[in-house]
């Protein structure tokens, strides 16, 4: 099995650059338009990102800003408990200081679940190009970010395209999950932004929406991957496919192309997933990816643990996959050869 890339020793596996965002749900699941509690979680498409890489055993680092206030320290904490770094966290002191926020509210079919977004001028869409220390840029084998991060503001667009320039000079392998968001930004201006970091991209994340809708390519999904590769250089181009059965039960696959091979991986689909939150399931597939080509250098693991991780997820409460290596390997494993026992115990 040939190696995908050639890691050196960096003191991180992957440093991860995004907004934070506090989630805020109604229980027992209820509208926002009812009741009076409500409860609060972290995510944020990096966040998630980096909480699964590290759970599932990698040293990871997030570089991210937080108010400097209880709700930031609330955050701090949920990186801590995730054993995340806390070592690139930068805290704002300002008067005007706030945490990003969203509230989710729960569907149960005909009903969809719905997302409100709160996190106009948050604290990390303060962030200042120079608050970041120097040394991070060689400090990791694999930087990821993502195109929501791209689409928060115009100053935030500007400073993770020099971050994105900086890691990429300091040796690391840069990782980009697309991740459209049609409240931030039109897919017109997703594309052309998005292109401008490309050329420094080697694993790249996109679902075929996007290819079709957002980049206009046409043809065979298949055909516009590799096209795609062998346009932008990119070494990995990953795309997830999610079939909506209901609210309650979704299907999900990818596929994964390798050009330095010139190999495609795919698997069976996991089928009739019981879902018990969907979301960060994509931002699980990206973690498991990344976290195949870390331990294994290989696409095709890397499709396995990424399929296997979104899967999890979805049957996990909260935005993140809040899960182990052994439980994830035992997923593979059945999804492989079919479950072994009814319960695990």
């Amino acid at each position: 099995m040939s190696k995908l890339f050639n890691f050196s020793e960096k003191e991180f596996s992957l440093i991860c650059a995004g907004e934070m965002i506090m989630r805020l749900s109604p229980i027992n699941h209820e509208l926002l338009i009812q009741g009076n509690s409500l409860t609060k979680q972290m995510g944020g498409a990096e966040f998630n990102v980096a909480t699964s890489v590290s759970l599932l055993g990698e040293k990871v680092g997030i570089l991210t800003k937080l108010p400097n206030n209880s709700i930031g320290e609330f955050a701090h904490k949920v990186v801590i408990a995730n054993k995340i770094s806390d070592k690139y966290l930068i805290f704002d002191d300002s008067l005007e200081k706030r945490m990003a926020i969203y509230y989710y509210e729960y569907g149960a079919s005909p009903r969809k679940p719905k997302v409100t977004y709160d996190r106009l001028n948050s604290s990390f869409q303060t962030l200042e190009f120079h608050e970041i220390p120097e040394e991070i840029y060689s400090n990791t084998k694999i930087f990821h970010v993502s195109g929501i991060t791209l689409g928060l503001s115009e100053k935030i667009n500007e400073v993770t395209k020099k971050i994105v320039k900086k890691f990429k000079e300091g040796g690391a392998i840069i990782s980009f999950d697309v991740n459209f968001r049609e409240n931030l930004w039109s897919e017109k201006k997703a594309a052309d932004e998005i292109k401008q970091i490309l050329f420094d991209v080697d694993i790249l994340f996109a679902s075929e929406e996007s290819f079709r809708k957002m980049f206009q390519q046409k043809g065979e999904l298949k055909n516009v991957i590799k096209n795609f590769a062998q346009e932008y250089d990119l070494s990995i181009v990953s795309s997830s496919k999610r079939e909506v059965n209901s609210s309650k039960s979704h299907n999900f696959s990818s596929i994964i192309f390798e050009r330095a091979t010139n190999t495609f991986y795919h698997e069976e689909a996991y089928k009739n997933i019981e879902v018990v939150d969907r979301i960060g399931s994509g931002d699980a597939y990206v973690a498991g990816v990344l976290f195949g080509i870390l331990k294994n250098n290989s696409g095709e693991m890397a499709l396995k643990y990424g399929n296997a991780n979104a899967a999890l997820k979805n049957t996990i409460n909260g935005d993140t996959a809040c899960t182990n290596l052994s439980i994830l390997e035992e997923i593979i494993y059945e999804h492989e050869h079919g479950n072994t026992s009814e319960m695990s115990r």
